[in-house]
């Protein structure tokens, strides 16, 4: 088997080629980096350094491949970051999804395909009362979210137009070891290792933590993608996620109290761009019928996975300075 993942070594390619070296040792991985740098989680995976904006370069990614499984994950996806140059980031998530489709099409290919959207795309008026179902209206509340739902339509329209075996994902909050910052909880577990290692006074600073999320932990999420293009029904839309919500104050509060340092939280209006969303939660109901998946990693462990990942980069980043 021949495996094409987008966006390979980034937060959750990595941990999806580490997925699938195990549950797969004999397939042939293949990962896209846009930097030829950026080396891959899995060592005998191949890395493959192209821009997915370049049509041809795809084209002549996918024809030498020919892939039998591909996920694409390569994206933009920082939310708050999208306010600041709406086109970049529509033009980046449509243009590079188009791409592989399109090479697909042109090389009469019929991977099995899992696109990654987003539960971005349901945005506002999220029922308080039960979890999100595929069912729901797209009211997108911010450009990323935007692109997410053209890329989930694309994916519906191949499928439909050109019989392409492509499975919808739509994952609610990742949360995992080796987030970057600009989410939530990398963010706060940046801070507190600084704080912890003398680097930073104690003093968190932070927008506002009533939002509810659902999150999940990124070793649940790609276990769902994998399941999903071994099972998935071709065309359908999954979401990923625990149907349940904490608040973001909750994250910090739990990472607070596995510190144990006195850090004091300061919350800034306007810290963060909010997206408008008070309340998002995902019912994964069909993907759990269709698959028989289920999120099997404690939200304790996962936090604590965090804090641990950025007290190791914090403690290396000091190694590297000069005395």
């Amino acid at each position: 088997m021949r495996v094409l993942v987008t966006g390979a070594a980034g937060f959750v390619g990595s941990h999806l080629l580490r997925l699938l070296r195990a549950e797969f040792p004999h397939a042939e991985l293949h990962g896209t980096v846009l930097d030829p740098a950026h080396a891959l989680a899995v060592p005998d995976a191949t890395p493959h350094a192209l821009n997915l904006m370049n049509p041809e370069a795809v084209a002549q990614l996918v024809a030498q491949v020919t892939p039998d499984r591909i996920y694409h994950l390569a994206a933009f996806a920082v939310v708050h970051r999208s306010f600041e140059d709406p086109w970049a980031t529509l033009e980046n998530n449509i243009r590079t999804q188009l791409n592989v489709l399109d090479a697909c099409v042109k090389q009469k290919l019929s991977p099995r395909i899992v696109l990654v959207t987003s539960g971005e795309v349901y945005g506002v008026e999220q029922s308080l009362n039960v979890p999100t179902p595929e069912s729901a209206a797209m009211r997108p509340a911010n450009p990323y979210a935007v692109s997410k739902v053209t890329q989930d339509m694309l994916g519906l329209q191949y499928s439909l137009s050109h019989k392409l075996p492509i499975m919808r994902a739509r994952p609610f909050n990742h949360l995992g070891p080796g987030q970057g910052p600009g989410f939530v909880a990398p963010d706060f577990a940046r801070q507190i290792a600084l704080i912890e290692a003398g680097q930073q006074s104690p003093v968190i600073t932070c927008g506002d933590l009533s939002g509810e999320r659902d999150f999940t932990d990124v070793r649940d999420i790609v276990r769902a993608y994998v399941l999903m293009a071994e099972r998935g029904i071709p065309g359908d839309a999954y979401n990923v996620a625990t149907g349940r919500t904490v608040t973001i104050g909750h994250i910090l509060n739990m990472m607070l109290g596995i510190s144990g340092s006195e850090i004091r939280v300061e919350s800034k209006a306007g810290y963060v761009r909010s997206s408008g969303v008070q309340k998002s939660w995902g019912d994964a109901s069909h993907l759990r019928t269709v698959t028989g998946w289920e999120p099997i990693i404690p939200l304790e462990q996962t936090v604590t996975d965090v804090l641990n990942d950025w007290r190791a980069r914090v403690a290396t980043d000091a190694g590297k300075k000069p005395v």
